[in-house]
């Protein structure tokens, strides 16, 4: 019954991480209408779409993780009163494929997109081009930071996990 508490609160972090992810994708919404009232350079003018598009994506990924967490709370005490060693092993299952996601794309791709964009912003002399890389450096801070913590929390989970399977 201790793993249940344990699921119900993993859950819990993940809905609220994921407010944050919905937060910065409001802040980018944000920009992208102050920089289309407001801006009056080329260079300003160019941030307008990147924005748009990078709060798009941050603000689909939040509502996505939001609304999946949010039931999986409900989900995860029928499961494990129906069978507690199938729902510990189905969510070790679980983990270890979002533990293996997390290292691909969290570690490995995001940091090389960052400095593809980084070199892009060196080498492109269109605004449209530097204002799409600094707005994907962002957009790729932001979403290393709060799947760092998720990362976290996911790899504790799974040692609480591993710890009632034995």
């Amino acid at each position: 019954m201790e793993i249940l508490k344990f699921a119900t609160e993993w859950a819990k972090a993940e809905v609220f991480s994921a407010r944050f992810f919905i937060f910065f994708g409001i802040l980018f919404l944000i920009a992208s209408i102050g920089f289309w009232q407001l801006g009056k350079t080329e260079m300003a003018r160019a941030y307008i779409i990147p924005n748009l598009v990078a709060g798009i994506l941050i603000l689909a990924v939040g509502l996505g993780i939001f609304f999946t967490n949010k039931s999986r709370i409900t989900s995860f005490a029928e499961a494990y009163r129906e069978s507690p060693t199938e729902f510990v092993q189905s969510e070790i299952s679980r983990t270890e494929k979002s533990i293996s996601e997390f290292r691909n794309i969290v570690f490995k791709v995001i940091p090389f997109l960052i400095i593809a964009a980084a070199l892009l912003i060196v080498f492109a002399p269109q605004p449209i081009w530097r204002a799409t890389a600094i707005t994907t450096i962002a957009m790729m801070v932001v979403i290393m930071l709060v799947d760092s913590n998720a990362n976290a929390r996911l790899l504790a989970y799974r040692e609480q996990l591993e710890l009632v399977d034995k």
